[in-house]
């Protein structure tokens, strides 16, 4: 059975870091893509990373070159390193799963509805 959970989330001023951790269960039989999502209220939630059972990665232009995503598969563990961090990063970040995706179509499954799985959030703050 699929469980994601988020954790790592917090304040930090502008310049500082973060780094976000997803616990996930899953079926390692199966190729899959996983990636990072973030909201602000009002707005849509928008894909920030994703990694695919190739170890492709792809990041929103964005976060290019500030953000890392990496996996632990001994831990069963989803990272996203942020550096350099910026008020405009400040959302609520996802952590997602499916087993349809890649690295490259992650983001856009997401942004329509279509990524199955879900964790339940983290609260990543910048302050300036």
């Amino acid at each position: 059975q699929e469980h994601l959970v988020e954790s790592g989330g917090g304040s930090v001023q502008a310049g500082g870091s973060l780094r976000l951790s997803c616990l996930v269960s899953r079926d390692t039989s199966r190729p899959y893509g996983m990636g990072w999502f973030r909201q602000v209220p009002g707005q849509a939630r928008a894909g920030v990373a994703a990694i695919d059972n190739f170890g492709s990665t792809t990041y929103a232009d964005a976060v290019k070159g500030r953000f890392t995503i990496s996996e632990d598969k001994s831990k069963s563990t989803l990272y996203l390193q942020m550096n350099n961090l910026t008020p405009d990063d400040t959302a609520m970040y996802y952590c997602a799963l499916d087993y349809r995706a890649t690295s490259a179509t992650l983001a856009t499954m997401g942004t329509v509805g279509l990524v199955e799985y879900w964790g339940q959030g983290t609260q990543v703050t910048v302050s300036s």
